[in-house]
């Protein structure tokens, strides 16, 4: 018994010495791996936009294909802990926290990565022109932003009017992996921003031939049926390779992602476009920590007035238990959101329900005339029924809540469900292996003189049975 007491209390101690290491790493990392918190779009700020398929027919395999190249493309923006979730049949939710430049993300997003390259027919097309080419004929009208600084994005649509372009390339053929970021005076890091590409197949011979045929001549360049550019041919381009130039970084980024991480499946619009302030997302983080510090004290005043040395070696386990919560929520990583905290500070009442039904099982045993180890034990077993049933139907409806909010696009309540989720699977470690721990090896300085420490007393009862003696576990 001895012996394995003290390897349960080498185990909490290398458990609770990694959680502590991770959560005070001066590097912030663990093995190699990021474990700063990660703040969700209420905490610090950033933009949610709704996006909406265009299209009459869409399919849910669509749909999911599309939230997957979306969030290719985001992680290519170098934007983290973002949320992009299907919601209902026909829209996608992205949330961004911390971008800076909002209206380069939501260009980003919605556009479909389709390239084309189109025989202008001799003629310089204004940059940034919605066209109609045989590729795509009806393009979808272009939702511009025509109130900027609001919080809320005013969208105007814009229709492709005029003639309709012979295009060269069709952007099925593009290759991916081809695509990389580069610069047009022979890859010198003071050339002018620009984007490699290759065609394959048909499209490849069919870029090489028209070039060769028109030296000298503009060929625009298309990207979701509006124009990037459009050079003039100075060469032919063989095998279909070349670069595209840009005006700036920025716009050279945009044009990478959307062309290196697929092309969408469906066309997509911004249905609504929402500005998070970050003001209010520190106010939050500031008052939600003030809650869960004065949480963690009350409830450890409370276990050590009423229950005196038990209380305060759970009190002591509750601080292993929100080491260990932490040091996950960084580990894993979960993105915290306000809902999440809070689920967080609830589980913390939810962490101390297991010692209370212990120790008032424990104070029953003694008094029925049980030796402290015996009642020791005792209380565990009598009592882990009532706290399995009672943290299985938590779990069960944290489930419930993180599939709902799954279903739905419901970011803050999957936040609120695994915060709850995680605390209760926690605070069943501490309560049956930390807290029974410390108990085991506090139980030998227990006697008739200190009953007072352990709040317990040989008061008796109707109920009283004689002492008997049980085998210690």
């Amino acid at each position: 018994m001895r012996s394995r007491d003290l390897y349960s209390l080498l185990l909490i101690a290398i458990v609770a010495g990694v959680a502590l290491f991770i959560n005070f790493a001066p590097s912030q990392s663990f093995l190699g791996r990021d474990v700063r918190f990660r703040l969700g779009l209420d905490l610090q700020g950033g933009i949610q936009v709704l996006l909406q398929t265009t299209s009459a027919t869409v399919t849910k395999d669509e749909m999911q294909t599309a939230a997957g190249v979306i969030e290719r493309r985001i992680n290519g923006l170098g934007v983290g802990e973002t949320v992009v979730q299907v919601a209902g049949n026909n829209r996608i939710i992205v949330e961004l926290p911390g971008v800076e430049n909002p209206d380069q993300a939501v260009e980003t997003l919605r556009g479909t990565g389709r390239l084309e390259f189109i025989d202008s027919q001799g003629q310089y097309i204004l940059t940034g022109t919605l066209v109609r080419t045989t590729g795509n004929p009806n393009p979808a009208a272009k939702l511009t932003n025509t109130n900027p600084v609001s919080g809320t994005a005013t969208l105007t649509p814009t229709v492709a009017t005029g003639p309709i372009y012979q295009s060269i390339t069709d952007g099925k053929d593009l290759d991916t992996s081809a695509v990389l970021p580069s610069f047009s005076q022979g890859g010198t890091l003071g050339g002018i921003p620009a984007v490699a590409f290759a065609f394959k197949g048909n499209s490849a011979r069919s870029l090489e031939q028209f070039t060769s045929a028109n030296i000298g001549k503009p060929m625009c360049i298309v990207l979701d049926s509006t124009v990037v550019s459009c050079p003039r041919v100075n060469a032919a381009l063989p095998n279909g390779s070349g670069i595209i130039e840009t005006d700036n970084t920025e716009s050279r980024d945009r044009i990478l992602n959307q062309l290196k991480y697929g092309a969408l499946p469906i066309p997509l619009g911004v249905e609504t476009s929402r500005t998070v302030s970050a003001t209010l997302g520190q106010d939050s983080v500031h008052t939600s920590v003030t809650a869960g510090i004065a949480g963690l004290i009350v409830v450890a005043l409370f276990m050590v007035l009423f229950y005196r040395l038990p209380g305060f070696l759970s009190a002591l386990a509750l601080m292993i238990y929100t080491a260990i919560s932490f040091a996950i929520y960084r580990l894993i990583p979960i993105t915290l959101t306000l809902p999440g905290i809070a689920g967080f500070i609830l589980s913390i009442g939810l962490a101390v329900d297991a010692n209370v039904l212990i120790f008032a099982r424990l104070r029953e045993e003694y008094r029925r005339g049980r030796d402290i180890r015996t009642a020791l034990e005792l209380g565990f077993e009598e009592s882990w029924p009532a706290i399995r049933d009672s943290n299985a139907s938590t779990i069960i409806t944290s489930i419930v809540l993180f599939l709902f909010g799954n279903s739905f696009g419901v970011s803050i309540i999957k936040g609120f469900a695994i915060t709850l989720f995680l605390g209760i699977v926690v605070s069943l470690f501490t309560a049956i292996v930390v807290t029974r721990t410390f108990l085991r090896l506090a139980a030998p300085v227990f006697s008739e003189r200190n009953a007072w420490l352990f709040g317990i007393d040989r008061r008796s009862t109707p109920s009283a049975e004689p002492a008997t003696t049980a085998e210690a576990m």
